[in-house]
C-alpha cells in the first residue's frame, strides 16, 4: 500500500502537507467553567476546565502560583479494541504528567497563587494524533474558561515518507508504516516549541524539513482555532447585549 500515490495524494485523499478536516466548538458543557469539543479528522476529543478554585489537597498548594491538575483518558469505545482504560493506568498517568508540564509553561500561573485548575480531556475516538487533539482541545477549553495564557498552544504531527514530509498523520499512516513520527506543539505567535516528541529514528539531515512541516501544520490549525474563539466571543457578547 502506498502512502503517497503517483498523483501526490495520500490514503485519505489529502495532499502531503494538508491537515485533516478540523472542527471545534467551545462551551459545550454547561457545568464546567470552560469546555471544548474537537474533531481532528476522525480523532475526537472532549475537554473541560474547572477553576481556578481553592486547592483541595493542601499538599498541592503553591503560594506563588496555581497548581495544574491534568487528567487524560481514553473512552473504552475510542478504538476498535474494547478494553477497560481506567483513569489511573500508567499510560494515562504518564500522558497526564506530560500535558500538565506543557500547560504549566503556557498558563500565567502566577496570577492565581494558592489555587488549582483542573483540566480533563477524554479521547472519544482515536484515529491518530491523539496527543495533538488533546492539546488543542484543552487549549480551546482554557480559552472558553477565560484562563490567561501566553498564547494558544497548537499541536500537529508530521512524518517523512520517501523523503517527502506529511503532516497531521492519521491512524492508518501511523500503524502500517515504520516512518518517524514527530508530535509538535508550539506557541504560534513566537513559534516557541513547547513539545517536540519523536517516535522512531530520523536522520539529522531531515530534521529541519520535518520541523518546518510540523510548524506549518500547527499554524494551519491555529488559524481555525483562533477563528472559532473569536466567533464564540462574538456570540457570547451578542447574547449578553440582548439580555
Amino acid at each position: 500500500m502506498e502512502i503517497i500515490s503517483p498523483e501526490g495524494l495520500r490514503i485519505d485523499g489529502r495532499r502531503p502537507e494538508e491537515i485533516r478536516r478540523f472542527n471545534c466548538r467551545l462551551g459545550v458543557l454547561s457545568r464546567a467553567d470552560g469546555s471544548a469539543y474537537l474533531e481532528q479528522g476522525n480523532t475526537k476529543a472532549l475537554a473541560s476546565i474547572n477553576g481556578p478554585h481553592q486547592a483541595g489537597d493542601k499538599a498541592k498548594i503553591k503560594h506563588d502560583r496555581v497548581h495544574i491538575n491534568f487528567q487524560y483518558s481514553m473512552a473504552t469505545f475510542s478504538t476498535n479494541e474494547r478494553r477497560n482504560r481506567p483513569k489511573g493506568d500508567k499510560r494515562s498517568i504518564d500522558i497526564s504528567q506530560l500535558m500538565r508540564e506543557i500547560f504549566q509553561s503556557a498558563i500565567l500561573t502566577d496570577l492565581y497563587p494558592k489555587s488549582q485548575i483542573d483540566i480533563h480531556v477524554q479521547i472519544l475516538q482515536a484515529d491518530g494524533g491523539n496527543y495533538s487533539a488533546c492539546i488543542n482541545a484543552a487549549t480551546l477549553a482554557l480559552m472558553d474558561a477565560g484562563v490567561p495564557m501566553k498564547d494558544f498552544i497548537c499541536s500537529c504531527t508530521a512524518s517523512l515518507v520517501d523523503s517527502k514530509t506529511i503532516i497531521d498523520v492519521n491512524n492508518s499512516e501511523e500503524l502500517h508504516f515504520s516512518n518517524p513520527l514527530l508530535t509538535l506543539a508550539i506557541l504560534p505567535t513566537s513559534e516557541e516549541i513547547i513539545l517536540c516528541q519523536m517516535k522512531s529514528r530520523l536522520h539529522a539531515d531531515h530534521l529541519e524539513d520535518i520541523l518546518k512541516a510540523g510548524i506549518k501544520g500547527c499554524k494551519d490549525i491555529y488559524e481555525i482555532m483562533h477563528r472559532e474563539v473569536l466567533n464564540h466571543v462574538r456570540e457570547a457578547a451578542a447574547v449578553m447585549n440582548a439580555t
